[in-house]
C-alpha cells in the first residue's frame, strides 16, 4: 500500500537521502546536481524542511510505501514531489524536485503526488500549476501529459552550461 503525505521536520535524514537517490538516478532530470547538493551541511537539510513546513507555501510530499519485510510496521520511502506557491502570484503553484524510486515506477505513485499536490493547489486558490520536465519521449512528460498538463512556452536550457533543453508545462486548475 502507497500513502502520500507530507514530509515532517524530523524527517530530514530521509528527504536527504531520496533527494540525492533522485539526483543521482536521474542526473537529468533536475536543475540541481548531485554534487552540488551532497555539499550542502545537514543543517541546511533541516532548515529546508523546517522553513517550507513553517511557511504554509511549501508542501514537501512523499510517497510511502509497505516495505517487503517480516516487520508488520516497516515502511520506505519511494517518491517525492515539492509543491510550491509563486511568491509573486499565490495563484501559481510551481512542482519541484519529482522523483519515483526505480523499483516502485510504474505503479501509480507519480500520479498519486501529482494529484495529491493539485488537491492541495486547488485548496491554497491556485488557478495552475507549473512544472519543468527534459525534453524528449520520457515517462515523466508521459505522465505529465495523462495528467492534463501541456507545453507552455519554448524549451530552455535545463541548467547553466547544459545542451539538455527542458520544457514547461502548465496544468489549468480552473
Amino acid at each position: 500500500m502507497t500513502t502520500i503525505r507530507p514530509l515532517q521536520a524530523s524527517e530530514w535524514p530521509q528527504y536527504r537521502a531520496m533527494r540525492l537517490r533522485a539526483l543521482a538516478d536521474s542526473p537529468d532530470a533536475f536543475g540541481s546536481t548531485w554534487a552540488a547538493e551532497v555539499q550542502r551541511p545537514d543543517v541546511l537539510w533541516q532548515e529546508r524542511l523546517q522553513l517550507a513546513l513553517a511557511s504554509n507555501q511549501d508542501l514537501p510530499l512523499c510517497a510511502v510505501i509497505d516495505a517487503p519485510t517480516n516487520k508488520p510496521s516497516a515502511t520506505q520511502m519511494a517518491g517525492l514531489l515539492w509543491a510550491k506557491v509563486d511568491a509573486e502570484d499565490a495563484r501559481l503553484v510551481h512542482l519541484f524536485q519529482m522523483w519515483v524510486a526505480p523499483e516502485q515506477r510504474g505503479q501509480g505513485i507519480g500520479g498519486q503526488l501529482l494529484a495529491h499536490a493539485r488537491r492541495w493547489a486547488e485548496a491554497q486558490g491556485a488557478h495552475s500549476m507549473l512544472l519543468g520536465v527534459t525534453c524528449g519521449d520520457t515517462p515523466a512528460l508521459r505522465l505529465y501529459a495523462r495528467m492534463g498538463f501541456s507545453a507552455y512556452g519554448a524549451p530552455t536550457p535545463l541548467r547553466e552550461g547544459s545542451a539538455l533543453l527542458a520544457q514547461s508545462m502548465r496544468l489549468s486548475l480552473r
